[in-house]
């Protein structure tokens, strides 16, 4: 009977690990030619079959921080170099790290960490040696974070239904701020952020006043891809196919800001831009 659950054990794990999409990171020159922005010498930086996703630019911008599953079957943090074009494997645990995310003035990255009895919560690590140090949440089921301040963490919590909520650190108090949350919410301002709620065929987005602590709708679109950024020039974009898509607030409809159809890229799942805007880091699911 035990070597019987071992087994089916075995399989489960080996059913997930099958189960995540064949993904590539990319990485474009952004310019701005004629007053418009446009990408150019697109160059896939991964190159191989696997899992590398959930890319993230250092607060500098000279590195990507991603994630990447190998043969060991291990979710482990890469980091690559843009300027020396190399990769370097920052984590080697025995945990599983995703979402790798740099903090705000510091010299820390943090990390959704599934802890050996499946605990999964969010772990600091040092961002330029890879080693683990301590929890900045301690709070199971965290699928998605992102921290809004030094004192706050937007979070989201794998519940029944599942919810976006924020975590005060220094008072633990914890506010709801929506069900049925998609995987991207993002800073707007200091005192504002922006999210989306989806339901079967529709995401509706919403930005958040941390003063007024009140959401106001903005705008919906249909279909339930949850990747979006909030630019400072552009404002809310969102990927959707090979388009990169831009709301127009004056026009109020969606436009195509970019279309990588051309780069031969299927998906787009994820998007970032360089602190500078230098560059443009984008998903690919094949």
């Amino acid at each position: 009977m035990l070597r019987f659950v071992f087994f089916l054990l075995l399989f489960l794990v080996n059913l997930c690990v099958a189960q995540q999409p064949n993904t590539e990171v990319w990485l474009f020159n952004l310019a701005v030619k004629k007053g418009k922005a446009v990408l150019e010498k697109g160059q896939n930086i991964t190159q191989r079959e696997g899992y590398d996703n959930q890319p993230a630019w250092d607060t500098e911008g000279k590195y990507i921080y991603y994630v990447s599953v190998r043969a060991d079957k291990q979710s482990d943090v890469y980091m690559y170099d843009v300027s020396k074009k190399k990769q370097l494997a920052l984590t080697k645990t025995p945990e599983s790290e995703y979402s790798p995310t740099p903090l705000p003035n510091s010299k820390q990255l943090a990390c959704v960490v599934v802890e050996k009895d499946s605990t999964q919560r969010i772990w600091t690590y040092d961002a330029k040696t890879g080693v683990m140090q301590k929890p900045l949440l301690n709070e199971d089921s965290v699928g998605y974070f992102l921290p809004f301040n030094k004192d706050t963490i937007l979070y989201y919590k794998l519940t029944e239904p599942h919810t976006l909520r924020a975590r005060a650190l220094t008072t633990n108090k914890d506010v709801w701020i929506c069900n049925a949350p998609i995987r991207g919410f993002k800073t707007v301002s200091s005192s504002a952020f922006v999210f989306g709620s989806k339901d079967s065929t529709n995401v509706s987005f919403y930005v958040y006043d941390t003063h007024l602590q009140k959401a106001q709708w903005v705008c919906k679109y249909p279909s339930v891809a949850e990747d979006i950024v909030w630019h400072p020039v552009w404002g809310l974009l969102k990927s959707e196919g090979t388009l990169i898509l831009q709301w127009d607030k004056t026009l109020q409809v969606w436009q195509t800001l970019f279309d990588l159809s051309s780069f031969g890229l299927k998906r787009i799942t994820r998007f970032c831009f360089h602190p500078k805007d230098r560059y443009l880091v984008v998903v690919d699911n094949l």
